[in-house]
């Protein structure tokens, strides 16, 4: 039995598929004899693009990273879908005639005409080479494309058994899949790496029978679709192998396009979401069916890092997990650090690390993370629930800048119950943060299906529908699309455009002030100097010498209340009295100078370390917990105050 697996466009062709690396090396596990082909039609398409004259990296974006909520990438690939390169072109022109700008809207329409033409002839190679099974995988937005693939190779070849999974086929959306396009012989609905494997066995075999028995999978019974129970048993960590990364090095070394990026790997040390089990974020419709959280054993995922770095001679890593599993910062990520190669990588974490934490991570050669930053009102936070504070939130914005480390987050709003109070303390003190990592946008929420949003209607969205793109793209009625589809629209909820306006013109001025804006202290032991470039404060040095006051800025390195402040200035010895008005008072002159962050009764600092300060503190607590070589290397020779 010949097996071939596709990774259509859009997927970014920066990365290998980790999905299809991982059920790759199943099948050579589970079935050594058997021919396993891995094609990657997004690297072939994007030499496609590049030969056809006129497009580049900034056009392959659009499309698999920035149109993803519009679904301009499963539009162009609708024409080879059914078939008609003028389908539904009038509908597309009149829907984006405001929305994306004309080249944009050009390239749309140009690959729209051309792709069949693509698919036709990819569909020929495929087949030529004889395999017995086509299975392609679908997340965002490749789930046109792979649809139109896997039917032009069931017109060229109909015994060739078809198959789709991925995160497009979890749960209804797989079941509409397969009873719409009847081409899908199988869709393999959620994890797919014991369910795929169990397939081929069947039909290696010739066992139909068994057919029934492999969870989650959608089959045809005498021409109609039946869905087969999920499974009940979540994958164990073990029985996910290492990836295999070779045929997307293979195609990318000999691409016209392998300049357009810097290849990344892609690794995975867990599955599922810790705080997700506890507390579902109300707006995240990540993890589907499958939420329980597992992680790899330490020694295999450290092992596994290294083995394919060493292997593709690459060094920067994206981490999908969801969310960091905490106890990798001291088994996984303090081994990396004295690891022989100067890893680059990437993470999603969850915003209450705090300085030490972070510290170390950076220090492993984590420096882009993505910590769940979608507010910084607490209260707004709480309708997310997400377990966080507003001030939780810049604490660890200003602890990754005092670090070095980028932060990818997003603002959102619109959600049910936030108020105009929500925001406007939030957009008056945006301009003491300018000297923090700027948001990449704003946003109001999406619906996504699994999301409590959706799935729980006293939350303020009951009255949903599929959104727009998936009637422009698919000939289907909207009882269907409301089972294929992940987004969906609903009333607007919370705040209105004109106050969101308002926070994007103040979230915007902070992006465009980032770069020059400065706000760094020194702690002397009895004195903290403090100096300042941000555009929107007049002073540059100010040095705090009262030893109350330096106490109080010392406590304000995590949040606090002023009840708290209070009792920490009422503790020494003479004759100034400190109580609560006095630290009110202290604070208000703080926070008019741009020094604290002040939400839901709580205020933090917002000064980063200066250089000096931060060699310090690595050297300190590097000695403290025997820390790795580099860190102290890093650390050599500051002239170090030491702090009681």
């Amino acid at each position: 039995m010949k097996i071939t697996l596709v990774n259509m466009p859009w997927a970014t062709i920066a990365t290998p598929s980790l999905a299809l690396g991982i059920l790759a090396q199943r099948i050579k596990d589970s079935f050594p004899d058997m021919e396993t082909k891995t094609v990657y039609a997004n690297i072939e398409f994007a030499d496609w693009m590049e030969r056809q004259g006129g497009y580049g990296a900034a056009d392959f974006s659009f499309f698999s990273l920035q149109s993803y909520f519009m679904g301009c990438g499963d539009w162009v690939f609708s024409s080879a879908l059914y078939g008609d390169p003028s389908w539904r072109v009038e509908e597309f022109t009149s829907t984006f005639e405001d929305r994306i700008s004309d080249r944009q809207k050009e390239s749309c329409l140009r690959l729209h005409r051309t792709v069949p033409e693509f698919v036709d002839t990819l569909a020929r190679q495929i087949v030529a080479d004889g395999p017995d099974l086509v299975g392609a995988t679908s997340t965002f937005q490749q789930n046109v494309a792979s649809l139109a693939l896997l039917r032009r190779i069931k017109e060229l070849a109909p015994e060739t058994v078809t198959v789709m999974g991925g995160a497009n086929c979890d749960g209804p959306q797989g079941e509409a899949l397969h009873r719409n396009f009847e081409w899908i012989d199988y869709v393999v609905r959620g994890e797919a790496e014991r369910t795929f494997p169990q397939l081929v066995s069947a039909l290696r075999d010739g066992r139909t029978e068994d057919l029934a028995r492999i969870p989650s999978l959608c089959r045809r019974v005498d021409g109609a679709s039946v869905s087969n129970p999920q499974a009940k048993q979540l994958l164990a960590p073990a029985e996910i192998p290492m990836p295999d990364f070779d045929p997307y090095f293979e195609r990318i070394r000999t691409s016209r396009v392998q300049s357009w990026y810097e290849p990344v790997l892609v690794v995975e040390g867990a599955r599922g979401c810790w705080w997700g089990e506890k507390h579902h974020c109300t707006f995240c419709g990540l993890n589907g069916s499958a939420m329980t959280f597992r992680s790899k054993s330490p020694q295999t995922y450290l092992q596994e890092i290294l083995t394919l770095a060493e292997r593709h001679h690459v060094l920067d890593f994206y981490a999908v997990d969801n969310i960091l599993e905490m106890s990798f910062i001291e088994s996984v990520l303090s081994k990396l650090a004295d690891a022989p190669f100067d890893l680059r990588m990437q993470y999603e974490v969850k915003s209450n690390m705090n300085l030490s934490q972070i510290s170390r991570m950076r220090a492993a050669g984590v420096v882009s993370v993505q910590p769940g930053i979608e507010s910084l009102s607490t209260r707004v936070l709480k309708l997310m629930d997400k377990g966080v504070s507003g001030t939780h939130n810049i604490r660890f914005l200003r602890d990754a800048e005092t670090n070095g480390m980028s932060v990818a987050w997003n603002y959102l709003y619109g959600f049910p119950g936030e108020t105009p109070e929500d925001y406007l303390p939030i957009i008056e003190q945006i301009p003491a943060l300018h000297h923090l990592h700027p948001s990449n946008g704003i946003n109001r929420i999406a619906l996504e299906r699994f999301s409590p949003n959706f799935d729980r209607p006293e939350l303020g969205f009951s009255d949903h529908h599929p959104h727009w793109q998936y009637a422009l793209t698919y000939d289907l009625p909207e009882s269907e699309l409301a089972d294929l589809a992940y987004l969906f629209e609903a009333p607007p909820q919370g705040i209105d455009d004109k106050l969101a306006d308002r926070l994007k013109t103040a979230l915007d001025e902070w992006g465009d002030n980032y770069i020059r804006s400065r706000l760094t202290y020194t702690d002397a032991g009895d004195r903290i100097k403090l100096t300042n470039s941000r555009p929107g404060y007049a002073w540059q040095t100010m040095t705090l010498t009262d030893p109350v006051e330096v106490e109080l800025f010392r406590a304000l390195h995590d949040p606090r209340s002023v009840r708290h402040l209070t009792g920490l200035a009422s503790r020494g010895d003479g004759a100034d009295t400190w109580d609560d008005n006095r630290v009110e008072q202290l604070l208000a002159d703080w926070r008019s100078h741009g020094l604290i962050f002040v939400d839901a009764d709580r205020a933090v600092q917002l000064a980063t370390e200066d250089e000096n300060q931060l060699m310090c503190r690595i050297r300190r607590e590097s000695e403290r917990v025997g820390g790795s070589e580099l860190a102290l290397e890093q650390a050599e020779e500051p002239t170090c105050v030491t702090i009681s």
